[in-house]
């Protein structure tokens, strides 16, 4: 159980703005043949989707200190960030478990209020489809 609270934090801290790698621990449990696939996938997927709702809050919320000095996006590139989400729109969010650009998406979901159930919908099919191909790789179910 304490191998799947892991999983557990390391999804929740990888799916914030903290760099954070649970894919590698969901390997080694994987490869470690003691726990449920199931579960594996379950907990990687609750962490992950929660640790992308904390980045939905701090969305909604981030607007309000814009202008201090140690906010982390000048109004130009928040102003870019929103065209390209209103661009292409919630439907982008099936990309949040991408590196780089899934965890700001996540952010302007929040601060462009994208009402939480979709939210939680489209992040949950992301994440779930990722951690079960990265499951399915590692047991050799794919190709």
């Amino acid at each position: 159980m304490i191998a799947c609270l892991g999983l557990f934090a390391s999804a929740l801290i990888a799916a914030t703005v903290l760099p954070m790698q649970s894919e590698a621990v969901l390997v080694g449990l994987l490869l470690g043949e003691a726990h449920s696939v199931v579960w594996l996938l379950v907990f990687a997927t609750t962490g992950n989707v929660l640790g992308s709702l904390v980045n939905w809050l701090l969305g909604c919320f981030a607007l309000r200190f814009q202008n201090r000095r140690w906010f982390p996006a000048s109004e130009d590139q928040l102003h870019r960030a929103e065209a390209w989400y209103r661009r292409y729109g919630r439907w982008s969010l099936l990309g949040s478990w991408l590196p780089i650009v899934g965890d700001p998406l996540t952010v302007m979901a929040g601060i462009l209020r994208e009402p939480l159930w979709m939210f939680l919908l489209l992040v949950t099919i992301a994440k779930a489809g990722r951690y079960l191909v990265l499951a399915a790789a590692t047991l050799s179910w794919i190709g």
